[in-house]
């Protein structure tokens, strides 16, 4: 849902003192410590520690949608609605924390590259731009990669965002390659790889970029993720899809143990979602990146069109040393599927020859050929089934 939809509809409460509470507030029982600048405070976070009580700042409107406070404060206020934070600040944080933030924060906010392929989904990608922007300042490097749109994404995002680089290709070459694409025109210490359907919320890039500058082991740091109706995206903290992991999750078991070590170790159901701790990978969604990292262990794989070169770049990642944590107090909405709704029997293709690419190339070759045969056949048995679904259906919201 677009933010000019969901203000219209009244869906915001701004964070505004007095005027709005955050999904959940455990503030006020402790008011009597004295106050800390929020980047002293998130540098105190290591991993498998506890969060802060204090929660991420967003908001849950009368009709059950969830919204980052930060963009939408701003954007409040320039329909004539209560005003909040100035645009352009030139560092991250609520209305309030004064400019002193900029020496607390330097370390975490040192260049950040947002890399943002869009297809079809102009009015989605001007509601990320907006919130990036609204929550980051003038030190973020936005980089819009347009796989050949023919909605007027290109010229819709000069016009909006004349700061934001655009990089206008002639056919769709899909996401992997577009982002690496951008990735070569960046210049950030940091890479932020984000869809056009996700806007962060206004700590979200801050406490990312300041936990990596903080954990040089670290090569990647995801965020919460939520969707609009508050759900969470459980694509922000995952096990690799090990050939058990995918049979546990595809029989149904993980759902039916949620909380299994064996059973949904795919989507860490035995971890708490309310502490930092280190997963195998995030989703390239919402996900920060050391560019040294990165240099080392290469760009995504071309070989991915969509789906499953986050999960193979992480991969390459942990292999090579580096780690990757999930931050709960960092939040970014993702509405998802913004641009697979476009073409849905092609995306549920892509995803199936996403799963056994990455079999075959991190998996295959330590398991036994009879072992390969039936993860191959039973992959596209269920492209062929779920592909059937989806067909008799006509849905364009099947979900692979």
């Amino acid at each position: 849902m677009a933010l000019s939809q969901l203000s219209a509809a009244g869906l915001f409460q701004p964070h505004v003192r007095g005027d709005a509470r955050p999904v959940e507030d455990h503030r006020a029982q402790h008011r009597h410590e004295p106050a800390a600048p929020r980047c002293a405070r998130d540098q105190g976070h290591g991993p498998g520690l506890a969060l802060h009580p204090a929660r991420p700042r967003l908001q849950r409107s009368d009709q059950g949608q969830v919204v980052p406070a930060g963009a939408w404060v701003q954007h409040r206020a320039e329909a004539g609605g209560p005003a909040g934070s100035a645009p352009g600040a030139p560092c991250l944080g609520s209305p309030g924390d004064g400019p002193h933030r900029r020496d607390a924060c330097s370390a975490g906010l040192t260049s950040v590259s947002a890399l943002i392929v869009s297809f079809n989904v102009r009015s989605h990608v001007l509601d990320t731009l907006r919130a990036l922007y609204l929550t980051t300042g003038s030190d973020t490097e936005a980089i819009v990669i347009d796989n050949a749109s023919s909605d007027g994404t290109a010229k819709a995002i000069q016009e909006a965002f004349p700061q934001a680089r655009v990089i206008a290709l002639t056919e769709n070459v899909g996401f992997g390659r577009a982002n690496n694409a951008g990735f070569k025109e960046s210049h950030g210490k940091f890479v932020l790889l984000l869809n056009p359907d996700v806007m962060v919320d206004e700590n979200c890039v801050d406490r990312l970029a300041t936990f990596l500058a903080a954990n040089p082991e670290a090569g990647a740091a995801g965020p919460r993720l939520v969707r609009p109706d508050g759900r969470p995206d459980l694509a922000a903290r995952r096990a690799f899809p090990s050939p058990l992991a995918a049979l546990y999750r595809f029989t149904g078991l993980s759902r039916l143990f949620p909380r299994s070590s064996r059973f949904n170790r795919y989507n860490l159901g035995a971890i708490s979602p309310e502490t930092v701790h280190e997963i195998d990978a995030g989703t390239a969604a919402c996900l920060l990146v050391r560019r040294a990292a990165l240099d080392k262990v290469g760009l995504f794989d071309p070989e991915f069109f969509m789906y499953g070169e986050d999960l193979d770049l992480c991969f390459r990642l942990r292999k090579g040393g580096w780690k990757i944590f999930y931050l709960p107090d960092a939040v970014a909405v993702h509405v998802k599927g913004t641009s697979t709704r476009q073409a849905t029997q092609k995306m549920l293709y892509e995803f199936h020859r996403a799963m056994w690419i990455f079999h075959k190339k991190h998996y295959a070759p330590e398991s036994p050929a009879i072992v390969n045969g039936g993860i191959w056949l039973a992959i596209w048995a269920r492209w062929a089934a779920v592909s059937l679904r989806a067909w008799i259906t006509r849905s364009s919201t099947v979900s692979p």
